[in-house]
């Protein structure tokens, strides 16, 4: 059965624009409130959101669907989606639900969910939700209408959790970090946690108004943590995106660490530890460099599709404890069950605390391959796959790479967007490649 509105972070798109308008969230609370019924009589579900304004209209409209449906609600207010995902794990909730467009402009707003062991839920699931919407509604009574209610400790619980998945003993005394929040869901609990664990922190992007999300700050514009940590003489800066889930970390000479990047160095902090990593799952996208540095240390690497839930699968499936994206979405399981930018940097900070080594002294002999990724945006009907001349441009780009690189073309999964990645031993070869595609990609 295909799916008509899940993608593959759950729903996700323009506000006022089908699916996320209110009459279609009341529905889909209405809906996943009876897939819920059919498992329990009384289920309870935790709502948590990041700071776009669309949220409260969003909370208020699945609020009403779960509640029509019979389903209590918990509601958390502004919350990183990994703190839904524990919350939900840790209060025994039937399930979390996180309004969120992650590191999307505000204008857009999604839809993700978590099981109650505060993991990603199958397409199984969400193809059983996409059934019960092409239903007629089936109100309950009044006398077996849902509650709502406010948790009101939810993020004074998840700085709690952050903090326990380093060492009793690990401290961030002595080091000065810049924090980013990007103006999102973490603005209040990601400074609280590097605080609370001793470092002297500066906040930027920590000021939503509703319409400032990701804008100039955040993972996804690194120039502005850059900027901070130079400007305060930081020793390192972390960045979080709309919703926590990914990260990025700048040191003090200003250089930028990617996810691939980071994912290598919390390996070897457990290596450090005379832990034994069976292997390490990464993406399509995920840099060759990293690929053969962790090979030469022992450590299996698997490549699965792009998304942290692909990741997320692929680990569950081979009994593995890390992997993540270049994006800066990083999964350790054995601290937590989802992807956690904050618990991610933890895990750096602490290898760089417990070795006395920087992050660039930790990555000596890492030696990535340079990469060139271009967003193409599509036109509306634009049918890439037919495409013969990117066809031909492909099988071009692919010989004259042979074995010195390689290339990967893919649509995203959450925009209109056809992303044309090149990675090759030579930086002018990776561009001169890419460049081409992405320019036949636009004359299609």
């Amino acid at each position: 059965m295909s799916r008509r509105y899940f993608g593959t972070d759950g729903i996700r798109g323009t506000v006022g624009e089908p699916p996320i308008t209110p009459d279609f969230m009341l529905r889909l609370g209405h809906a996943v409130g009876r897939v819920l019924k059919a498992q329990e009589a009384r289920p309870t579900v935790l709502i948590g959101k990041d700071t776009r304004i669309s949220g409260y209209m969003l909370e208020s409209a699945l609020e009403a669907g779960f509640a029509s449906a019979g389903v209590d609600v918990l509601l958390t207010g502004p919350l990183p989606t990994p703190g839904v995902a524990y919350l939900t794990r840790a209060l025994r909730l039937n399930l979390g639900v996180v309004i969120s467009a992650s590191h999307n402009p505000f204008g857009d707003n999604g839809i993700k969910f978590f099981s109650a062991q505060g993991a990603k839920l199958s397409d199984s699931w969400e193809q059983a939700v996409e059934a019960a919407l092409e239903e007629a509604p089936q109100w309950v009574d009044s006398g077996g209408l849902g509650k709502a209610r406010r948790l009101d400790d939810a993020q004074g619980r998840y700085v709690e959790f952050c903090k326990s998945t380093v060492a009793a003993d690990f401290t961030l005394k002595g080091l000065k970090l810049v924090v980013d929040g990007a103006h999102g869901a973490a603005y209040v609990v990601a400074p609280s946690v590097f605080h609370e664990l001793g470092a002297e922190v500066v906040a930027i992007g920590c000021s939503p108004d509703g319409l400032n999300i990701n804008d100039g700050f955040g993972a996804t514009h690194p120039e502005a943590l850059v900027r901070a940590v130079g400007e305060h003489q930081a020793d390192y800066g972390v960045a979080l995106d709309g919703d926590a889930d990914r990260l990025q970390i700048v040191d003090a000479d200003g250089r930028l660490y990617d996810g691939d990047e980071l994912l290598y160095l919390m390996v070897a902090e457990r290596l450090a530890r005379g832990h034994r990593i069976a292997g390490v799952v990464g993406t399509l996208m995920t840099n060759l460099g990293v690929e053969q540095a962790l090979k030469r240390r022992g450590v299996a690497f698997v490549r699965a599709k792009v998304g942290d839930r692909y990741v997320l699968e692929e680990l569950l499936a081979r009994g593995w404890q890390l992997g993540g994206e270049g994006s800066g979405h990083l999964i350790a399981l054995d601290c937590h069950t989802t992807g956690d930018g904050l618990i991610s940097a933890l895990q750096v900070l602490q290898a760089a605390v417990r070795s006395g080594r920087t992050l660039a002294q930790l990555l000596d002999g890492v030696t990535l391959f340079p990469q060139v990724l271009i967003n193409v945006r599509l036109r509306p009907g634009q049918d890439w796959k037919t495409n013969t001349a990117l066809a031909d441009a492909q099988h071009s780009a692919l010989a004259e790479l042979g074995q010195r690189g390689r290339l990967l073309i893919r649509p995203s999964g959450t925009e209109p967007l056809l992303r044309v990645m090149v990675e090759a031993d030579d930086a002018d070869l990776a561009e001169r490649c890419a460049q081409r595609l992405a320019e036949v990609v636009r004359q299609g």
